[in-house]
């Protein structure tokens, strides 16, 4: 009899250790955010600085957007917003998702002759981010004297940050990162 309650006990014992280690190997990971959903902004004009590309990258514990620069940027403003409108027109850009993040970076999409630096194939539709956590849209809303603004459509209204990275040559970068989760 004490054998035959050793023996189930034991079962339970490792259909409950089984049961736990299956359910850590698929819950989220801990991050340790601390970031917040309020505007951060550098009011700083980058002179000469010009867009030339944008992408973005899952991670497991956010999703990345971040805006290439040909010199250095100085200057951002992103904040979440009722909607996100095109520079100069003031028209509504609509995006995807709960929560419109407009992420403005204050450097031309022109170059010093006049040339554009960034024209992507389809402004409502900038990047591909089917399947992201967070992200549900990116979209370019356009540049005007001197800055140039992109929507990202997300999930809810989530902690981001934002920074800008140096190099590598005369390149800089403008980094959002949205969180997948408070």
């Amino acid at each position: 009899m004490k054998r035959s309650v050793a023996l189930i006990l034991s079962a339970l014992m490792g259909a409950v250790f089984l049961t736990s280690g299956s359910t850590a190997a698929t819950a989220a990971p801990y991050c340790g955010i601390t970031w917040g959903s309020l505007p951060e902004s550098q009011s700083t004009m980058s002179a000469d600085a010009t867009v030339t590309a944008v992408r973005s990258g899952e991670h497991p514990c956010f999703d990345r957007f971040v805006v290439d620069v040909r010199g250095d940027i100085r200057g951002f403003d992103v904040q979440y917003v009722p909607e996100v409108v095109q520079d100069g027109s003031g028209i509504p850009v609509p995006l995807r998702g709960a929560a419109d993040l407009r992420v403005i970076a204050f450097v031309h999409r022109y170059d010093a002759n006049g040339v554009v630096t960034y024209a992507p194939g389809g402004a409502s539709e900038a990047l591909n981010v089917a399947g992201y956590e967070t992200f549900r849209q990116v979209a370019f809303a356009g540049g005007f004297e001197g800055q140039s603004t992109f929507g990202l459509g997300v999930r809810a209204r989530l902690p981001f940050r934002t920074f800008i990275l140096d190099g590598p040559g005369d390149t800089s970068r403008l980094v959002v990162d949205v969180a997948h989760r408070w």
